[in-house]
């Protein structure tokens, strides 16, 4: 292979096969192909004089594209379109009079694009379907465990691992529905003609909307839609491609929240991604373990995020009918922006089968921290016992300050506790008040909150889509 041109890190380090030949040159011009062996059977069934050999004359060549033909054309004619056309009438002569008979450009370009996009949001659904199991495995087996919360990044009340993971896997539900939506909701473009007004159609037809009509819905039906849009310029309304890639953008929002949340328990040892054996963390500290899955991560979601405003431009700048500034950005955009968010899903999936979770480091974090939590239910219990509330209020807070300074300017243990333990103003046994220690006190619902999301909001999505499921994935580094 040659190293002198350059090379898409898509394609060579990050995104799956399976997603590059979506968006290949195979793929688009064998789709262009069947469309207008499409066209030409639903006209011959219109009743315009096609013939049963021309049609099977398209057909034995659906998938033979004559590249260097068409290259030639292209460069001679300097339309992409055009070129496939003569070089497909090249392949079929009892064709080459029929061949896009009536239709623009955007007849194959848009409705190609449109199910390319389909096709890719479907193979996303099934990664997202895994990386939401995954979750929901890892959320159950630890829904009990305690674990430090944080707000503003500063230890507060206690929640579970469990609980958390179903912070990332709500987000994942989010993205989900969002992306039902939309994937049900796209329709072909259809045979528009050139200003959207099917003026060629009618005049191929004798005015006959009958006919026009079937023929539409001859050609969705034959690629898996209900329908085509129902009014259009020459393209398609260009929102459906803001509208797309911004469920791409939310996919990769979400997956840079949990990798960001990951990056963080890792350097807090809380919570590591997997770390293979032969695995190199730093060239200059061998010691090292990086998490450069969940930082990957980062980066390619920040990528997406920002790509998306792409359409959205694109979408508020066509002027009338159509104008051409959309067709260089979108070749683009929407394709590495499926590519993108392609290869974060593959290591959502990958990082997400194999946490390691160190429950020892979890338990010794609270344990530092707990003093702090548990001083107010001492504090209640003691004025049960006849204390005053405003005066063992302020004891705690003095002792509280010496026992944060303690630990924050001489980096000792947390004495909290025993300070409170040796204050008799607060008439209770040192076993009464250390047995207000238990992490497990201070997690509130965390279990019982895991248990009622996966079994009401996560399972009936599971147990419905088990067969679009995608049962693992591959990452190149």
């Amino acid at each position: 292979m040659s190293k002198s041109n350059y090379e898409s890190p898509f394609s060579t380090r990050y995104a799956s096969e399976e997603m590059q030949f979506l968006f290949s040159q195979d793929n688009k011009f064998r789709t262009w192909r069947r469309l207008w062996i499409a066209l030409a059977e639903s006209q011959k069934k219109a009743g315009l004089e096609i013939s049963d050999e021309a049609i099977a004359e398209m057909r034995a060549n659906a998938d033979n594209i004559n590249y260097e033909a068409a290259e030639d054309y292209e460069r001679r004619l300097r339309h992409d379109v055009m070129a496939h056309i003569h070089a497909y009438g090249d392949q079929c002569p009892k064709a080459r009079p029929i061949i896009h008979l009536g239709a623009t450009s955007c007849y194959v370009g848009d409705n190609t694009d449109v199910i390319i996009m389909r096709d890719a949001l479907c193979l996303l659904r099934g990664k997202l379907l895994r990386v939401m199991k995954n979750l929901r495995d890892f959320a159950l087996e630890y829904k009990e465990m305690p674990a430090l919360g944080y707000t503003h990044l500063q230890p507060a009340q206690l929640t579970t691992v469990g609980k958390r993971a179903t912070l990332w896997l709500y987000d994942l539900l989010l993205d989900f529905n969002d992306l039902e939506y939309v994937v049900n909701g796209l329709q072909l473009l259809g045979s528009k003609g050139t200003t959207g007004t099917q003026a060629s159609f009618m005049e191929l037809f004798g005015n006959d909307v009958e006919k026009i009509d079937t023929i539409e819905s001859y050609i969705a039906q034959k690629f898996g839609f209900d329908g085509c849009v129902p009014v259009s310029g020459q393209t398609y309304a260009r929102k459906h491609d803001s509208r797309v890639m911004s469920v791409l953008s939310s996919i990769a929002q979400s997956a840079s929240k949990f990798s960001n949340d990951i990056r963080i328990l890792q350097s807090f040892k809380e919570i590591e991604e997997p770390f293979e054996k032969n695995q190199v963390g730093s060239s200059a500290m061998p010691y090292k373990r990086n998490p450069m899955r969940s930082e990957r991560i980062s980066a390619l979601a920040r990528y997406v995020i920002t790509n998306s405003l792409n359409p959205a431009f694109t979408a508020s700048v066509q002027w009338f009918e159509r104008t051409l500034d959309d067709s260089a950005n979108r070749r683009i955009a929407i394709a590495e922006a499926f590519l993108a968010v392609d290869s974060i899903l593959n290591i959502y999936i990958n990082v997400t089968s194999g946490l390691v979770v160190y429950p020892k480091v979890i338990a010794a974090r609270i344990a530092r921290e707990l003093p702090f939590m548990a001083s107010e239910n001492i504090m209640m219990e003691a004025v049960k016992r006849g204390g005053d509330r405003q005066t063992l209020h302020e004891i705690i807070r003095e002792h509280s300050i010496a026992a944060g300074r303690r630990v924050k300017e001489e980096g000792l243990e947390n004495d909290l506790i025993d300070r409170i333990c040796a204050d008799e103003r607060f008439g209770m046994s040192a076993e009464e008040i250390r047995s207000h220690l238990e992490p497990s006190a201070y997690i509130g619902r965390s279990p019982m909150q895991v248990d009622a999301f996966i079994q009401q909001k996560i399972d009936p999505i599971l147990n419905a889509n088990r067969e679009a499921m995608t049962e693992g994935a591959q990452i190149n580094i």
